[in-house]
């Protein structure tokens, strides 16, 4: 517990401009815990270099993660908003959880052998052990709650192996977390190709709707969406364009998805694109307007980062501390 408030954590990479499914499935839903938990939101900058960087690039899109963030919601005076290299300790208890984590559950992580399989020419050590680096990042906080999609809970399960590994070893050290996926718009699909998810790193920008992209291209992007050769405007396992265009609406009006199929009924396709198109775009407005002026503001921004580090690495000493003192390293005296 965290000032008699439950911990909840959750990160990001810097690793592209975040899409509506970012959004959606995740950083727009984040906000509502800020008045009853103790929320660290952070840009996770050491995930992101299992890939290769630009380090120029990745600098840039840290503060636009950041500013990010604020622009959807998150503010700071409620939740610690920070930088992952800005706090050492992620690295220290990462590699102290890599000794805790077993090759064969690193084996097993899906994600492990996709981005393998996208990154032949660089298959490295982190890419491997990057989800002992992530378990690290959610028990150095005593967390309670890891909002997560669908395609992480492998990995937050893991983490949750890790923690009762170590706690049977060493007694209680780490608050076993928990996930929650929010019903609605966990799962926002390719507009191209609508039984895959929607990721930031598709080469296809007609695939892909960004957090950051103007109107026209926010509606030229669904007018292009992938259907089908019906005219039924519904949702159903056979129809997966038209399911994730309802599933998009109904996140962004806060309809739901039946009250959505009943507003379209005789619609044409292109119409109800159109209708997607312009109920993203209005809602993503004046989140890109407070992107807009956040980002120009960069000493604030860097305020945020060194307030939110300072914030984080308090919690995280305290664990860092037990941890040490369990596993038998020394303590200097300062």
């Amino acid at each position: 517990m965290y000032n008699d408030k439950k911990v909840v954590f959750s990160g990001v990479q810097p690793s592209g401009n975040l899409t509506i499914g970012n959004y959606l499935g995740a950083i727009k839903n984040f906000s509502a815990f800020s008045e009853d938990y103790h929320c660290f939101y952070c840009v996770v900058d050491m995930h992101a270099i299992t890939v290769r960087q630009v380090p120029a690039e990745l600098r840039r899109r840290t503060y636009e993660t950041l500013a990010l963030y604020m622009a959807c919601g998150l503010d700071p005076q409620k939740n610690t908003l920070f930088v992952q290299s800005h706090v050492p300790a992620h690295a220290e208890l990462g590699w102290i959880l890599d000794c805790y984590t077993m090759f064969g559950e690193l084996s097993r992580m899906t994600q492990f052998k996709d981005k393998s399989q996208k990154n032949a020419d660089n298959i490295n050590a982190g890419l491997f052990t990057y989800p002992s680096l992530m378990a690290a990042d959610i028990l150095l906080y005593q967390t309670e709650m890891v909002p997560v999609g669908s395609d992480q809970r492998q990995h937050l399960e893991l983490a949750r192996d890790i923690a009762t590994r170590f706690n049977g070893i060493y007694g209680d050290t780490f608050v076993i977390p928990e996930g929650y996926t929010p019903k609605d718009g966990a799962r926002i699909m390719s507009l191209a190709e609508p039984t895959k998810k929607m990721s930031k790193s598709d080469a296809n920008e007609n695939a892909v709707v960004r957090i950051l992209d103007d109107k026209d291209a926010i509606i030229r992007k669904f007018k292009r969406a992938v259907t089908d050769s019906d005219t039924e405007i519904r949702a159903g396992a056979d129809k997966a364009g038209i399911t994730n265009l309802l599933t998009i609406y109904s996140c962004f009006t806060g309809k739901t998805v039946e009250e959505a199929e009943r507003e379209f009924a005789g619609f044409g396709y292109g119409d109800f694109k159109l209708a997607v198109g312009e109920a993203c775009a209005d809602a993503l407005a004046p989140v890109r307007a407070e992107f807009n002026r956040l980002i120009a503001d960069k000493a604030y921004l860097e305020t945020v980062m060194a307030e939110g580090a300072e914030a984080a690495y308090r919690c995280a000493r305290r664990t860092m501390s037990k941890v040490r003192r369990k596993l038998g390293f020394t303590e200097l005296k300062r």
